[in-house]
């Protein structure tokens, strides 16, 4: 039976050719072929195969392009003004082609929208006077705030940039095309979008402000959000959470000294305020943090 094998010397010649400047970028079948047409044939492309195969060197060997790594942002918060969330949406205007963006910033422990704005085009000026403004209204002091947004231009913008940092605000983003971690904000927005009353479009800009404004007083002042413990925004956000659940129990109690049949798991308790609010908490936290006290609805 004839020895098929390539010698010794000839495989360094194709390792020579297949590591060569040459054609380091090529594949065996490229190879091989630029090869013939030249008038020179080593050995087949699946010999190539094998021979590459032996050196684990049978990957991709043109150059690739490297993907950046994003770290997870894992952000705490146990009280308001330490973390917010902030992102753009759009409103359809009247015309087919034309959209209104709503800029909204919410504080994460809270949910309270500390500011919102709705304006024609998304832009790094506009989102800078919001955050500048935002940032005095709610006293924010250097080192006490973080603020978390996605990779949209405005958001990763030099002039968002530099007001951050000359207010002392330390800036997170989210990996690139990962929803959830800046879960808070989109969970705000389909509150709004999903509204009995939101308009499939809004017929002038003002229309749309007037919608927005009369939306957050409610959303802050109205809205019992079940990851609060049914409390309101404002309510967590102006620090008054305990009061109100205190008040909350009382009711419970008498109600219980009225009918304590109707009870049949015992005493009513009014569920805790959440003490810390995570974005992408790690594994060990997420296993224990008591139920609901991470929601995001």
């Amino acid at each position: 039976m004839p020895n098929r094998s390539l010698t010794a010397e000839e495989r360094q010649t194709v390792y020579h050719v297949l590591y060569g400047d040459r054609f380091r970028d090529h594949t065996p079948h490229e190879v091989f072929a630029t090869l013939l047409d030249e008038g020179t044939y080593l050995c087949s492309p699946r010999t190539m195969y094998r021979l590459l195969k032996t050196e684990d060197a049978n990957k991709p060997r043109r150059r690739c392009r490297q993907h950046p790594h994003y770290p997870t942002p894992e952000l705490l918060a146990t009280g308001p003004n330490q973390v917010w969330s902030w992102d753009i949406t759009r409103l359809k205007a009247p015309r087919k082609w034309e959209v209104y963006y709503l800029y909204v910033i919410l504080d994460v422990f809270s949910r309270y929208v500390v500011a919102w704005m709705v304006a024609h085009h998304e832009d790094r000026r506009l989102a800078a006077q919001m955050i500048d403004r935002a940032c005095h209204q709610q006293h924010i002091e250097p080192g006490q705030l973080t603020i978390h947004a996605d990779r949209g231009g405005p958001m990763t913008s030099k002039t968002v940039a530099l007001l951050l940092s000359d207010l002392g605000v330390l800036r997170t983003h989210s990996r690139p095309h990962v929803s959830n971690d800046n879960p808070f904000s989109e969970a705000q927005f389909k509150t709004l979008k999903y509204s009995l009353d939101f308009p499939d479009r809004f017929s002038s800009i003002e229309h749309a402000r007037e919608h927005c404004r009369r939306f957050f007083d409610w959303y802050n002042n109205e809205h019992h959000h079940a990851g609060l413990a049914d409390l309101t925004p404002a309510m967590v956000h102006h620090g008054i959470a305990d009061q109100v659940i205190s008040q909350r129990q009382a009711m419970l109690d008498a109600a219980y000294q009225r009918y304590p049949g109707r009870f049949v798991n015992g005493p009513p308790r009014h569920p805790s305020a959440p003490s810390a609010v995570w974005i992408n908490p790690p594994s060990a936290t997420a296993d224990s943090l008591p139920k609901g006290g991470n929601s995001t609805t």
